[in-house]
């Protein structure tokens, strides 16, 4: 995900530069604004470090609910979180555009990471993965049962996505390495999807140079095979979601759109059976042609298109959550499809609200600790009459057959200049993250803003 605080002349130069860098792959599209985050001149801002906490609103009380909280005050988005399935540690990222740096010398935007080592109940100093003199964004972060924390961003374009990895729980981290360049074609690289083993020793990273790319390691990340592609189709892949089944099987979520976002786009998953090797991509279902969001200050044609979430339970079965649109123009939905075996796929199921007039996107899927259980995560504009945008969440212990009510994350109706009483006035940013500890308790994590160029803020809550 590009800088949002590039201007549309800048960012254009930038394109056609790549354009001629990338000889070894498809070029970087120049109407692709999905990459040019941009804000106002003026650069970042922030509403201060503390927020004025309210009682949650009856939608959000819930047994075992612990109310939202900002993470800083700052300029912060697109943020993940991940937990030791062992112990007590939880650990988030995001990309801060303001604020206290977190490393010397090192531009905004950056990578902050912090942990907690009591569940999420209090946390650390912010700190930072790498120390690179590049803009940074678009973070995951993952833990394997021996507690090794690896994680992932990238560096810009070029050049593009690194890899680090922790067995200190984030005290300190390995050297950077470049998955992608001149040396290690494609030469540039967008949006990393990270995938671990349960036993930390397989790691896959799969991300974009237009087209799909997937590299492997087999030895808990000192080393990454070729870069392996996937898709040779002339479109425009975002993968968004990753995962490794109890065989070990790998799967990651994606979707493909046209380089101009006009026409459907598709909803994927990315399948291999021989630890990277080789890849199958099962398309699991058609989305009309995305919705605009040009009544958000700075939105761009792209911003509210698929995406979809992808978890594998411990008994083997895969679910994934997506947002489609039924027809050319009109909000998007969140569905949800099971599989057993990743060949054969349950009927969708709309799990988001059901009116047809709501936009509803970005959701995250997070596998609970006993068979059948998932938990869905997304954002969407049901208050829609006030211009405000909630965070909500639903389980399911059966595999989908049947679902919890929808609780309300976004509790707090004040704290922040974008907040009020029946939500925030806009997503900030492309993503959002969840995770359930070994005691079974959820972590979430998202962005909230005044607009897409913001600013906003990462919030986030847990619920048992």
């Amino acid at each position: 995900m590009w800088d949002k605080g590039l201007n549309r002349g800048t960012l254009a130069w930038i394109l056609l530069v790549l354009a001629g860098l990338a000889t070894a792959g498809p070029t970087v599209p120049a109407a692709n604004q999905r990459e040019g985050k941009q804000k106002p001149s003026g650069g970042g801002s922030s509403f201060g470090p503390t927020i004025v906490e309210v009682m949650p609103t009856p939608s959000s009380l819930a047994p075992g609910f612990d109310k939202e909280r900002v993470w800083s005050g700052y300029d912060d988005w697109e943020p993940a979180v991940a937990v030791d399935p062992g112990g007590a540690y939880v650990y988030q990222l995001t990309t801060r555009y303001s604020g206290p740096s977190v490393c010397e010398d090192c531009p905004f935007p950056l990578i902050a990471f912090r942990s907690s080592a009591d569940g999420g109940n209090t946390w650390g100093a912010d700190r930072s993965l790498a120390i690179t003199k590049k803009k940074q964004n678009d973070p995951q972060i993952a833990v394997a049962q021996d507690g090794t924390v690896y994680a992932a961003w990238l560096d810009q374009y070029i050049p593009g996505v690194k890899f680090v990895k922790s067995t200190n729980h984030g005290d300190s981290w390995s050297a950077p390495i470049r998955l992608t360049g001149p040396d290690r074609p494609p030469s540039w690289s967008d949006r990393p999807v990270l995938a671990v083993s349960a036993d930390g020793r397989d790691v896959y990273l799969a991300f974009n140079a237009s087209d799909s790319y997937v590299t492997s390691s087999h030895n808990r990340g000192a080393t990454f095979g070729d870069n392996v592609k996937t898709s040779n189709d002339s479109r425009y892949w975002f993968h968004s979601a990753g995962g490794v089944a109890p065989n070990g099987d790998v799967y990651f979520a994606a979707a493909d759109f046209s380089q101009s976002y006009l026409g459907d786009s598709h909803i994927n998953v990315l399948r291999s059976t021989d630890r990277g090797a080789t890849w199958t991509t099962w398309r699991l279902d058609t989305a009309s042609q995305l919705p605009r969001c040009d009544w958000a200050a700075g939105c761009y044609f792209g911003f509210l298109g698929s995406s979809a979430g992808l978890a594998i339970n411990p008994d083997g079965t895969i679910m994934v959550a997506y947002s489609a649109g039924v027809s050319p123009g009109a909000p998007e939905q969140i569905y949800v499809r099971s599989s057993a075996d990743g060949e054969h796929w349950s009927a969708r199921q709309q799990i988001s609200d059901p009116s047809a007039a709501v936009n509803s996107g970005f959701p995250a899927v997070a596998s609970g600790r006993k068979p059948g259980e998932f938990r869905v995560v997304w954002q969407d504009d049901r208050n829609r009459s006030e211009k405000a945008w909630n965070t909500w969440h639903r389980r399911t212990s059966d595999g989908g057959a049947a679902w919890d009510a929808a609780i309300r994350l976004s509790d707090l109706g004040s704290g922040a200049p974008y907040k009020k009483a029946r939500g925030y006035r806009f997503p900030y940013g492309d993503y959002l993250g969840i995770a359930v500890d070994a005691a079974g308790t959820a972590h979430f994590v998202w962005g909230e803003g005044e607009s897409y160029t913001g600013p906003g803020g990462t919030w986030y809550t847990k619920l048992n």
